[in-house]
Order: structure tokens, then C-alpha cells, then sequence
């Protein structure tokens, strides 16, 4: 058994969340902040046996696609002390942060 938990943005989840339903995956969504621009993230993790890791892999590579955002108000803590950015900056933004993690025990109560 393994545990996939896949970091995406809040605006890919919600389809993301119906595709792996109808290839019957077992998925929890929980609501995340990111760290960068502190923006919403949707964390799924995803419950599933070692032969369909790669399945689950592939539909969520496919539908998580980073995209350039123009960030407008960077906060200054996030860039470090004393850097302020009076200026739109152009970030990367979607895509997703996917972890593989053996279970050693699995029960539903």
C-alpha cells in the first residue's frame, strides 16, 4: 500500500479531485497555504496499492500544469529583510509537489 500526497494549486484541485474519483481512487482533500506568495493550495492524499502509483502519477502530472501569474503585492517577509518590490514580478505558479510513501498499516473503521 502506498500514500500519494500531491501539493497542487487551488485552482487545478477541484478537477483534479473528479478525474482520480472516476479511476477510482480513494482521495482527502485538505486546504494548504503555499509558502512564496501565500496563496491557497489544495493537498490531496491518495490512498492506493503499489501497481497504480503510476496511474495516479500520470493524471495528476497531466492536469497540474505551471502557468507565469504576474504577483502584484509580494510581501516584504517573504523576500527577505528590507527588499520591497513596488512593481508587479511575473511567478511560476501551479504544477505540483507529489510525495510516494509506503503505508505499513491501512484500516477503514
Amino acid at each position: 500500500m502506498k500514500l500519494v500526497i500531491a501539493v497542487v494549486h487551488d485552482e487545478d484541485s477541484h478537477k483534479l479531485m473528479d478525474l482520480l474519483s472516476e479511476a477510482k481512487f480513494g482521495v482527502t482533500m485538505l486546504a494548504s497555504t503555499g509558502g512564496f506568495l501565500r496563496t491557497g493550495n489544495t493537498t490531496l492524499m491518495i490512498g492506493t496499492e503499489k501497481d497504480r502509483v503510476d496511474e495516479a502519477m500520470k493524471i495528476i502530472k497531466e492536469n497540474c500544469k505551471s502557468r507565469k501569474k504576474i504577483a502584484s503585492n509580494v510581501s516584504p517577509a517573504v523576500l527577505g529583510t528590507g527588499v520591497y518590490m513596488p512593481y508587479p514580478v511575473e511567478v511560476c505558479v501551479g504544477g505540483a509537489t507529489i510525495f510516494v510513501i509506503d503505508v505499513e498499516q491501512f484500516e477503514k473503521a
